[in-house]
């Protein structure tokens, strides 16, 4: 679902970015407040796991289209609605800069679709609101699909309302709207479903890591240690990363897949010069591994050695502004 600066008006996209700032604003201050000493480390290795696992689109059969984990669900179930926002804000800006995926100028668009809805929404009233009564594997299932569908439905109609607000493309709204909507749907069923084998996982052997219905504490009988527990989590996502992103569908994803039955194309060409040129010429610098590849090696090996490069980035990166914002020296 990121979106390419091609479908944002400058206004629009403007207005987005300080909608997306001031949630980050208010995310910060509650983090910054936290006294839980585990938070950053968290932090750094959750969204380590959420950008190894978005280089994984999958498939939905019968549509020609894919998706991918946006992950504001899984961030937020463990990390609060703050830190998960804060967490995936990094994702997306990273992604942004370093690999080129979605439009600098329509980045604030992308927080606000794919970060904000998943983890103020999904994660800071569904989840509190459906393990209220305690934590189950049950209810950490509910929360888990409902709120991914949910979020994903409000994500695709911010971008069929953020590209007709923009005005500078031709697509109709409601045709826009009854392609994105049902494909989304059929998206967030699916993130629910990883949504839900990562938290029982992590139900299963560090329930402390959850957040509890309180909001407050972290409770349970833990089989693995926090440490195992990370170092688990960080193997993985060097692993979800590198050799399993060979195994990524190549169909277009979900907005992709709706502009090219709109169009003929899923891309459209957007205007080139002002601020269009600016975004795209900062973007042509920063993105060292373009289209998570690295030049001058074969698309495969590019794509594992990207993989990689990203995770180690997102984690130390995270990890640092983690520790600069809650001035904790480990």
């Amino acid at each position: 679902m990121h979106m390419a600066d091609a479908l944002l008006s400058p206004g629009v996209a403007g207005a987005m970015y300080a909608l997306s700032g001031a949630a980050a604003w208010y995310g910060a201050r509650k983090v910054k407040k936290s006294h839980d000493p585990g938070l950053v480390p968290e932090m750094g290795v959750l969204g380590a796991f959420v950008f190894a696992a978005q280089m994984l689109n999958f498939a939905i059969p019968g549509t020609g289209s894919s998706g991918h984990l946006c992950g504001g669900m899984l961030l937020s179930a463990v990390l609060g609605p703050s830190a998960g926002f804060l967490t995936l804000i990094g994702v997306l800006a990273l992604q942004c800069l370093a690999f080129g995926d979605g439009g600098l100028l329509a980045l604030g668009a992308n927080v606000w679709n794919m970060a904000f809805y998943g983890c103020f929404v999904g994660g800071g009233i569904l989840w509190p609101l459906l393990t209220r009564k305690g934590l189950t594997k049950g209810r950490i299932a509910a929360s888990s699909i409902l709120g991914s569908v949910l979020t994903l439905q409000l994500g695709a109609f911010s971008v069929a309302a953020e590209t007709t607000l923009s005005g500078i493309t031709q697509l109709p709204f409601a045709a826009f709207l009854l392609l994105m909507q049902p494909i989304h749907l059929a998206i967030g069923l699916v993130e629910g479903l990883i949504t839900t084998a990562v938290l029982v996982f992590l139900y299963e052997n560090r329930p402390e890591l959850l957040r509890q219905p309180s909001g407050e504490e972290r409770e349970g009988k833990s089989a693995w240690s926090r440490k195992k527990t990370l170092v688990v989590l960080t193997g993985l996502a060097l692993v979800l990363g590198s050799a399993v992103s060979h195994f990524a569908s190549e169909d277009p994803d979900g907005l992709e897949w709706s502009l090219a039955r709109l169009t003929g194309s899923p891309e459209l060409d957007g205007p080139t010069g002002g601020i269009y040129g600016l975004a795209a010429r900062i973007q042509e610098v920063t993105a060292l591994f373009p289209d998570y590849q690295i030049p001058g090696l074969e698309a495969g090996w590019g794509t594992a050695f990207s993989g990689i490069i990203g995770t180690v980035l997102v984690l130390g990166l995270i990890h640092l502004a983690g520790r600069k914002l809650t001035g904790r020296q480990s």
